[in-house]
């Protein structure tokens, strides 16, 4: 007989899909320090999010820096940047923390029950999610691009899904196209889907309903890319992007994994499993290959894309590890228990409850330790400049530009900053030229009229603008130097 469960305990006794979310939330929340530290843009996300609150428009134009300023803006993450700033409003940084915990432990919790709607056993499920969020965590950075983990699940899981209704799709791409240029990621998962599908057809194993379906889904979601402030624009900045073989061979982010550093590991595994199951019959449909193959080569060509190949994979790695170990009869004996007892439980609570309390508990009272490093961003140098600001136009810090623009804008605007599919190579070039004092690096600082400059202590660049130039230094710390042009 089955134990009766009072309908009280129904909505107290987590899922184990309550379970996942909950400890993502809390893993990643408690790693609020590294979100933040380990990217520089975070600050100019803020700093435009903001603008967008107070003035109530999206620039397309820049207004950000003195070296481009004018240009045309492309706001391929408009929607992004304005909710950082309104949850900066409200909880400062903890409140950005918060968000990147919610939207990495939501994907994750959908990744996991897509695997269960597949009739993966749950506790395999629960592992291949958890292998799956862990394999994303070599980027999990307070950026855009994490809004992408959740679209990109929302996107596959229900492309999977014949009973979607199509309308759907389109009103995700919106919003994908809106908030990070990542967006063309699901027209590579919809090409997958129609490869897969016409291999299918012609073996006579699809309809051709399918394929109608899978091309309106394209056709509807490829106009509503064009709504967007930029319009048409849009498509020029995400793709052209990959059109500079020198901003992508200088990003750290799109070079190979390391598997000499364990972050990788976790995607190894999951590489390592998808070709065990081929060799002991593991099940993979036409398009599940595809995706699968393709993301791998993607994730080992540009580190980047492993949270993708995650995100859009775990499902069909499950089902195909599903195949292999579907006739143990623990397994299946210990799953059928935990249906059971999941089948009389709402659920639910334990995540609500945690995200109120952790929403309860930063409501502007800030956690001490998330913080912009003083070790990596010129925190004390900024504090100083807002109390001796400088006259004339700065050269700074790639990396630092962000937080200069989240510290000092409007006051002050910036020579270059993270953004660089904006800036380009031309000026990339340029700024490096001046940092590592390359052939005519003084014309550039006399090209864009530059009398201040900000950059970390130690740097030659400091030794050859006292000596070379006469420059002087004007302030000084263990992170940073200010010099000013005689």
């Amino acid at each position: 007989m089955q134990e009766k469960i009072t309908p009280i305990l129904t909505y107290i006794f987590p899922r184990l899909s309550d379970a996942i979310f909950v400890g993502l939330l809390m893993a990643v929340f408690i790693h609020g320090p590294a979100l933040l530290n380990g990217d520089g843009d975070l600050g100019r996300h803020i700093t435009i999010g903001n603008y967008i609150r107070d003035s109530g428009t999206i620039p397309t134009r820049d207004i950000f820096s003195h070296t481009m300023t004018g240009e045309p803006l492309v706001p391929h993450e408009w929607l992004a940047q304005l909710t950082f700033s309104m949850v900066h409003g409200l909880s400062g940084l903890t409140g950005v923390v918060l968000l990147i915990a919610f939207l990495i432990a939501t994907t994750f919790t959908l990744t996991y029950r897509a695997m269960v709607r597949r009739n993966v056993f749950r506790i395999l499920a629960l592992l291949i999610a958890m292998l799956a969020a862990y394999s994303s965590g070599l980027h999990w950075l307070a950026r855009p691009h994490v809004f992408t983990f959740l679209l990109a699940a929302l996107w596959t899981y229900q492309i999977d899904n014949e009973k979607s209704k199509v309308w759907l799709f389109p009103l995700i791409m919106w919003v994908w196209a809106n908030t990070h240029g990542a967006f063309i990621a699901g027209f590579v998962i919809l090409g997958a889907h129609l490869a897969g599908w016409l291999w299918e057809y012609l073996g006579k194993r699809a309809t051709r309903e399918a394929g109608i379906r899978l091309i309106a889904i394209g056709a509807l979601s490829l106009v509503v890319t064009v709504l967007n402030p930029a319009g048409w624009h849009l498509w020029g900045t995400s793709v052209g992007y990959f059109g500079s073989q020198y901003l992508i061979d200088h990003t750290v982010e799109y070079q190979s994994p390391n598997f000499h550093n364990w972050s990788t590991w976790p995607f190894l595994v999951m590489l390592g499993l998808g070709s065990l199951t081929a060799g002991f019959g593991g099940k993979w449909r036409p398009h599940e290959s595809i995706l699968f193959a393709g993301w791998a080569v993607l994730s080992l060509y540009s580190a980047r894309n492993i949270p993708l190949f995650a995100i859009i994979t775990a499902p069909y790695l499950g089902t195909a590890l599903q195949a292999v170990v579907e006739r143990i009869s623990l397994l299946q004996q210990s799953d059928q228990r935990i249906a059971r007892v999941e089948h009389r439980l709402r659920g639910i609570t334990w995540p609500v409850l945690a995200v109120i309390a952790l929403a309860i508990s930063t409501y502007r009272q800030p956690i001490a330790t998330n913080t912009f490093d003083p070790n990596k961003f010129p925190v004390e140098a900024a504090n100083w400049l807002e109390a001796n600001p400088q006259s004339g136009k700065m050269f700074n810090n790639f990396i630092w530009g962000g937080y200069l623009l989240y510290r000092m804008w409007p006051e002050q605007v910036v020579f270059i900053d993270g953004q660089t599919d904006f800036y380009g190579e031309a000026l990339t070039r340029e700024y490096a030229q001046v940092m590592y004092l390359e052939d005519g690096w003084e014309s550039v600082l006399e090209k864009y009229d530059v009398s201040w400059v900000i950059v970390p202590s130690g740097r030659s660049l400091v030794t050859a603008l006292q000596e070379g130039l006469g420059w002087t230094v004007v302030y000084h710390d263990s992170a940073t130097d200010i010099l000013r042009k005689p």
